[in-house]
């Protein structure tokens, strides 16, 4: 059973360090557009897309790139490292078998579940089911995994 457990938390991490480097990349896309026109930017990712920049989301991004100055673009760029830096410890602490890690995967599962339901009483969609599902999921095994799990000295869970 414990091997079982093992594999599992072994999929949330490294579903944890997936969640991290994606947004580290997209906080280096976003560092390299300082002192760049954004708007510009912005406007040809609209058009190669083929949509309408006149229809609501694609006219709501250009105007969010319109008002992004190089102190903001610096701002998203630290805050995407800082958060991929939470989910690459959490993956570690996860992958090597890390109580800590453990409490720090239900409470930061936990963190989102009041944003994930407001968003699903705004507009339900299936990726909001999703993520609330796989949250939830999470949160789940993990409080199950540390309810089965005695602690041992080492900060290891045996």
């Amino acid at each position: 059973m414990a091997l079982r457990l093992t594999g599992a938390i072994r999929a949330i991490a490294a579903l944890e360090a997936a969640k991290g480097a994606l947004v580290l990349l997209v906080g280096f896309g976003l560092f390299s557009l300082i002192h760049h026109d954004v708007q510009h930017f912005a406007e040809r990712m609209v058009a190669h897309a083929h949509l309408n920049p006149a229809a609501r989301v694609p006219r709501v991004f250009l105007e969010l790139a319109g008002r992004l100055t190089n102190a903001r673009l610096m701002l998203l760029a630290a805050g995407a490292l800082a958060y991929a830096c939470f989910r690459f410890v959490e993956a570690y602490g996860l992958w090597y078998e890390r109580r800590w890690a453990e409490w720090f995967a239900v409470l930061s599962a936990g963190f989102y579940l009041p944003f994930e339901i407001a968003a699903l009483f705004k507009r339900v969609s299936p990726i909001g089911v999703g993520a609330l599902l796989l949250n939830v999921a999470i949160m789940a095994f993990m409080a199950y995994s540390l309810m089965r799990a005695p602690q041992s000295k080492s900060g290891h869970v045996t």
